[in-house]
């Protein structure tokens, strides 16, 4: 069984010192135009002795934005603004992929200035952040077909800027409710087109966007994050098995650096997926909104069960050295989950290195 510790080639070029991912988490720490700031470039470098960081989620569009206070990759000064991060990251070590997150109909007016938009008008379940305040999502404008490629073709747009800005890669996000799980959806998909009805047509637009993405900065350098039968925001999945084997099995011709695979699932279907995929495979053993924490337990037993790396969330919170501290069997600090979003430094930048004592 590979180490945790031990070293790994990703995407035939990347060497990575552990098998240990940072996993992309929304900080909302950007400027108002969705510029990267010095805080968040500190914030990766604290914590680039894990193998890989994939970055929060990062919008590629004005209408790909979800919440307030993220940041983008979609104008010259937000591809600028990033190099400060790509670049304290590198000085410190570490490897770094931006993850592309385009929102759906998880948005709102009042952040973008305009509709969101979905595959289908079939509002998400749940509040999402404004401006103002948590509001009830609204219902998305239906994309016409022709619209489709527009926002394909965003992706690839954002992977782009992501490498001139310095990222050694992209992650586009495929899972959590947001809009390439929304195509994936047999619930808020409700299309009657190419993209929608059965699996062959739900699982188009996420191989496309992936293809143009790989087409734009090499697959090498293009993965993807998916979290098989999640009900994240009212979408689900009525064949996560069926319809996750066919999105691996398209997938597997473009060759991309990796899946990333959240264990929202019943294992028999995740080990499913993996004798599927023929890649490297990431793992996140817990869901992000669960009650338990990834530790070593958890990452041995996915090791143990073919994944290639595991990915930790919140744990890195207020662990900026969590490979040390699993390394060495060192007890781990809890965030404060009240500063996750509310913005500044505290709960952010102020979490130190474990104090050992005489």
């Amino acid at each position: 069984m590979p180490s945790l510790f031990s070293s790994f080639r990703l995407g035939g070029g990347l060497t990575l010192p552990n098998r240990i991912v940072m996993a992309p988490m929304s900080r909302v720490r950007a400027t108002a135009d969705g510029l990267a700031t010095p805080s968040m470039a500190t914030y990766y470098a604290q914590r680039a002795t894990a193998g890989l960081i994939v970055t929060e989620g990062v919008q590629p569009s004005r209408i790909g934005q979800s919440n307030p206070g993220t940041p983008g990759l979609h104008t010259d000064e937000q591809t600028e603004s990033w190099r400060q991060v790509t670049d304290a990251v590198h000085v410190n070590g570490g490897r770094v992929f931006a993850q592309i997150m385009h929102g759906g109909r998880v948005s709102h007016p009042e952040t973008t200035g305009v509709q969101p938009v979905g595959p289908s008008a079939v509002a998400g379940e749940g509040n999402v952040f404004t401006p103002s305040g948590p509001q009830p999502m609204p219902v998305p404008r239906a994309l016409a077909t022709h619209e489709i490629p527009e926002h394909v073709r965003s992706y690839a747009d954002a992977a782009r800027r992501a490498v001139d800005a310095g990222f050694d890669g992209v992650e586009l996000h495929g899972a959590n409710g947001y809009l390439i799980s929304q195509f994936l959806s047999s619930n808020a998909n409700l299309r009657e087109d190419r993209y929608g009805g059965s699996v062959t047509n739900r699982i188009r637009f996420a191989v496309e966007a992936a293809a143009a993405t790989a087409e734009a900065v090499g697959a090498a350098r293009t993965g993807i994050r998916l979290s098989p039968g999640g009900g994240f925001w009212g979408v689900t999945e009525d064949d996560p098995a069926e319809l996750n084997t066919a999105l691996l099995t398209e997938l597997a011709r473009l060759d991309l650096a990796y899946v990333h695979l959240e264990a929202t699932t019943d294992e028999e279907t995740l080990l499913l997926l993996r004798k599927t995929w023929p890649g490297t495979l990431i793992v996140n053993p817990t869901m992000p909104l669960g009650p338990t924490r990834t530790g070593r337990a958890e990452a041995d037993h996915w090791l143990d069960l073919g994944a290639d790396l595991i990915a930790f969330g919140r744990a890195f919170l207020a662990n900026p050295d969590l490979v040390e501290r699993l390394r060495t069997d060192l007890p781990l600090a809890t965030a404060d989950e009240s500063t996750y979003y509310q913005g500044g430094d505290a709960g952010y930048l102020t979490y130190p290195a474990y104090q050992h004592t005489a």
